[in-house]
Order: C-alpha cells, then sequence, then structure tokens
C-alpha cells in the first residue's frame, strides 16, 4: 500500500454543498473506489483558502489511475463541477503534494 496525497480548490461559498454532497456518496463512487484498491480516503478542508487537502492508501496506482475512465467517475466530476475549480476537461483541478516527513 501506498499512501497518496491532492489538494482540490473549492470555489468560494460551496463547501456546505460540498460536504452534503459527500454525506451522500453514490453507492456506486464508494464501490469504484474500492475496486480499484483505493481505501483510507480522507479529505480535510483548510478555512482560510477553501483548499481540500485528500489522501488515500492504493493497493495499485495503475487501478486506481484508471478510475478516470470509468462513467460513474465521470459523472460525479460533472456534479461536482460547480464547486471545485476544474481543467479545461471538466474534472476537478488537482496539485499533487509531495511527502516530506512521516513520524511511524
Amino acid at each position: 500500500m501506498r499512501r497518496i496525497a491532492f489538494k482540490l480548490q473549492l470555489k468560494p461559498g460551496c463547501l456546505a454543498e460540498y460536504a452534503r454532497q459527500h454525506d451522500a456518496l453514490w453507492p456506486e463512487m464508494a464501490a469504484l473506489i474500492r475496486a480499484t484498491g483505493v481505501s483510507d480516503f480522507r479529505i480535510w478542508h483548510d478555512p482560510e483558502t477553501d483548499a481540500l487537502f485528500c489522501s488515500q492508501l492504493r493497493a495499485d496506482d495503475v487501478a486506481a489511475d484508471a478510475i478516470r475512465g470509468h462513467p460513474v467517475w465521470q459523472s460525479w466530476q460533472a456534479a461536482m463541477a460547480d464547486l471545485l475549480e476544474t481543467a479545461p476537461d471538466g474534472t476537478a483541478r488537482r496539485w499533487p503534494l509531495n511527502e516530506v516527513f512521516h513520524l511511524p
């Protein structure tokens, strides 16, 4: 297992709706995430910047990255597009984060 982390950027005023959508995460989206070997997926919010910090454990980077081609993932991205900054293809912009310290 490998932990990865990335940042997303909420649009102003969208935290409550973003949290509501995740509290009601589609069962098929949760199943898809798990099926690609992702576990312990966490999201934190920085209230100063509205940035979201995400981390997850991955069993297989190739399988986890392949999620982007799945129709359920694409539908979820479309549902989140009004809440997050997006790339030109309509998916949430992600900024990878590099680990600089770990205290096991």
